[in-house]
């Protein structure tokens, strides 16, 4: 693939992938050219298979300060409809990463602010690093929350924490977010990275197949109990039916770490 800006694709380890944010000097703002970047790193991430699991990371002192303003605000004698033009391909750029069939994890090592913090909404698991500040204060700045925030906030936290966080655009330590559930785990920086690495590569070490139809499920939120089993009626049966079953079942015989293929 062709060279990245403002981002770094890494493989630390077998199955697993790390996308590094990597524009520090403007706090990983989300740069036109980032946000190209982005776009070619998850078509590259979904066509692959031997991916498992992806980690999403801040190269410096922030994790990301969203988008860039002087790109939002680059246009003030444009139209709605022009706006509407340049918002939604962005939006729909970003939160492309919700193609990957696969367990995704945000290391917040910083600040994750507004689209910056939207993102991470996004993935399916978010790691903070102690002293991390995380909000959403779109109304601040004078502008409507964007790229899905209305609705992944409320989705994590609840409509109650949602609705402070995005009325008030006030800002929360990590300690603070993690007693929100607006992120699971709270972690010294300098282990962050290491810690979110580790618990990559346990998800990519677990059966793909059966990792894959969790994920999904998760992800589709459903819509009753009556839809959940429904799904896990044909889900279930898709991994028995694979090797990996049999495989997991004969290493927990023997007492070894299973090895499975995907298969």
């Amino acid at each position: 693939m062709p060279e990245l800006a403002h981002l770094r694709l890494e493989r630390p380890s077998a199955g697993v992938a790390l996308l590094v944010l990597d524009n520090p000097d403007q706090r990983n703002a989300m740069s036109p050219q980032m946000t190209e970047s982005w776009v070619a790193a998850i078509d590259e991430l979904a066509a692959d298979p031997s991916v498992r699991a992806v980690v999403v990371t801040g190269e410096g002192r922030a994790f990301c300060s969203g988008g860039d303003t002087s790109w939002i605000a680059g246009e003030p004698d444009a139209s709605v409809d022009r706006l509407r033009s340049r918002m939604l391909p962005f939006y729909r750029a970003w939160l492309s990463v919700r193609r990957l069939e696969v367990p995704t994890i945000a290391a917040i090592n910083g600040a994750a602010i507004g689209a910056g913090l939207c993102l991470p909404l996004a993935l399916d698991l978010r790691y903070a690093a102690r002293g991390a500040m995380l909000g959403v204060p779109f109304l601040k700045l004078g502008m409507h929350p964007g790229m899905a925030g209305t609705y992944l906030l409320p989705e994590v936290v609840g409509e109650a924490a949602a609705r402070d966080l995005l009325l008030t655009g006030r800002l929360v330590e990590a300690d603070e977010a993690l007693a929100l559930g607006l992120v699971s785990r709270v972690v010294a920086p300098e282990a962050l990275l290491d810690t979110a690495l580790e618990a990559a590569a346990g998800i990519a070490a677990t059966a793909p197949v059966a990792s894959r139809l969790t994920t999904l499920a998760l992800r589709q939120r459903h819509a009753s109990l009556e839809a959940a089993l429904q799904w896990e009626a044909l889900a279930q049966p898709v991994t028995l039916a694979t090797e990996d079953l049999q495989e997991g079942i004969r290493a927990a015989r023997e007492k070894r770490p299973p090895r499975f293929e995907g298969r």
